[in-house]
């Protein structure tokens, strides 16, 4: 029974981790895309959308490999908090932006979350000696 518990953690880590290291790549693909969601409160246009993909990937791949995952999910989680604060607030009064705002303030809401609740459960393998 406590091999099932295992992978269904181990499947629902994987999962939640794959889309941030998607997002990620697209943000290399897709730096115009990006760009259009940026507010005045983010600085550095295309050199920030590049350095939060680099961000994304690297959660990704560390919440897949299951290395410093703590790290990586409380990272994650206040990377989430800046999108929140400083894309989708200011966001949500653009009536043109509004609604999609409101969307992506709740998926993002949630995901922030998820990255919390995996940080504060999940226990780092310990160095072996």
């Amino acid at each position: 029974m406590k091999s099932s518990s295992l992978d269904l953690k181990t499947i629902g880590r994987i999962l939640f981790a794959l889309p941030f290291g998607i997002i990620g790549i697209n943000h290399f693909v897709m730096v115009d895309f990006f760009s259009g969601m940026l507010t005045s409160f983010v600085p550095g246009g295309g050199f920030s959308i590049i350095l939060t993909g680099i961000f994304l990937i690297a959660a990704s791949i560390s919440i897949i490999t299951n290395r410093l995952i703590r790290l990586s999910c409380f990272l994650l989680a206040a990377l989430l908090f800046v999108f929140i604060v400083s894309i989708h607030i200011p966001q949500l009064f653009e009536p043109e932006m509004a609604k999609f705002a409101f969307m992506q303030l709740l998926k993002d809401t949630a995901l922030l979350g998820g990255a919390l609740l995996i940080a504060s459960t999940h226990k780092d393998e310990k160095k072996k000696r």
